[in-house]
């Protein structure tokens, strides 16, 4: 798109930039023409994850360790793209201190030094899928966020929107927070602590049920990679979108029972599913994303559908299934 040449010639940080995400946005900020630097501990990524071009530079590093930081935005990066994260749910539940500690101090740092360096746009990976309770509408609107939330995870990352927006209010700083509904696609790699997606094609492809948690109607609002990369990047030109919180979801759900019955299509896999009891956390039956204000501020439009989503994730998987059977970590 014509206006994602804003960002040709600039300097633009990613942290969290080896994940599912920061793959796909860092390689297509690349394509702009941006020198990407991509901050990551490789926690929960890996380095054969990263795009190869010339114009990405990897920092191996933690967003909680000052050196590094220091490090970084010594080279005045003019956006800042905050994807990094303790990721997610479960994970939080298991270990809460440290899921405090990375989502909630480790913005405050970031938000810090790119205070310091006058950062055009600072656009935050929060979540659509945490922010929004049990008693927010569905569809979700940006304006029902709830406070009544039922894991750290969904805490801290309604806490990251409070500082960037603090930040906004106080320091002027051009921030955007961005909604995340069900991220999947390539560059996702299966588990303990990943996605349900990533996890089903990790099982399917080693012929193995997939585990269901609950009874299979349960609705998720999965939406492919790139078309989040599209928003994102959006967020970071858009003058609309400063000061804002946008959704970037699909605007459609998909039963879980669905998503599984298309997977075991894909890879043949005759094993079927398995019924397990919901999770004590997993309250939410629905989530639905109203992406009317992404459209209205940044002409979002998704244009991949969850049926061709799948198949190109398959396709990923496929092409990469030593790297990744070598990777998964259950």
């Amino acid at each position: 798109m014509d206006e994602f040449r804003a960002y040709d010639g600039k300097c633009v940080l990613v942290t969290g930039g080896a994940g599912c995400v920061g793959s796909n946005l860092t390689g297509s900020l690349a394509e702009a023409g941006a020198n990407v630097i991509i901050l990551d501990n490789l926690s929960s990524s890996y380095e054969w994850n990263i795009p190869e071009y010339e114009n990405i530079e990897f920092v191996k590093g933690d967003i909680l360790d000052d050196e590094v930081l220091k490090r970084v935005f010594k080279e005045r990066p003019d956006y800042v793209f905050h994807l990094a994260a303790h990721f997610a749910n479960q994970n939080s539940v298991d270990n809460p201190e440290k899921d405090l500690l990375v989502n909630g101090l480790g913005i405050l740092k970031v938000l810090e030094y790119a205070q310091l360096v006058g950062v055009e746009r600072f656009v935050y990976s929060s979540s659509g899928c945490g922010v929004y309770g049990l008693d927010s509408k569905i569809p979700f609107e940006e304006h029902d966020i709830s406070i009544s939330l039922h894991t750290p995870y969904q805490v801290t990352k309604l806490l990251g929107e409070l500082y960037t927006n603090y930040f906004h209010n106080l320091y002027e700083m051009p921030i955007v927070n961005a909604r995340f509904f069900n991220v999947f696609g390539p560059g996702e790699v299966p588990g303990k602590y990943r996605n349900v997606i990533p996890n089903f094609f990790y099982w399917a492809m080693n012929q193995q049920p997939l585990p269901i948690t609950g009874d299979g109607s349960e609705t998720r609002d999965w939406t492919f990679v790139e078309d989040i990369v599209r928003g994102l990047m959006a967020m970071g030109v858009r003058k609309e979108a400063i000061g804002e919180a946008i959704n970037l979801g699909s605007g459609t759900e998909h039963q879980v029972i669905e998503m599984a019955g298309i997977i075991n299509e894909l890879t043949e896999n005759p094993a079927g599913v398995v019924y397990r009891p919901r999770r004590d956390w997993d309250a939410k039956t629905r989530l639905l994303s109203s992406i009317d204000k992404a459209r209205r501020l940044l002409d979002y439009e998704p244009q991949v559908s969850f049926r061709e989503g799948l198949e190109r994730t398959h396709r990923w998987f496929t092409e990469n299934w030593e790297l990744i059977r070598k990777s998964a970590e259950f």
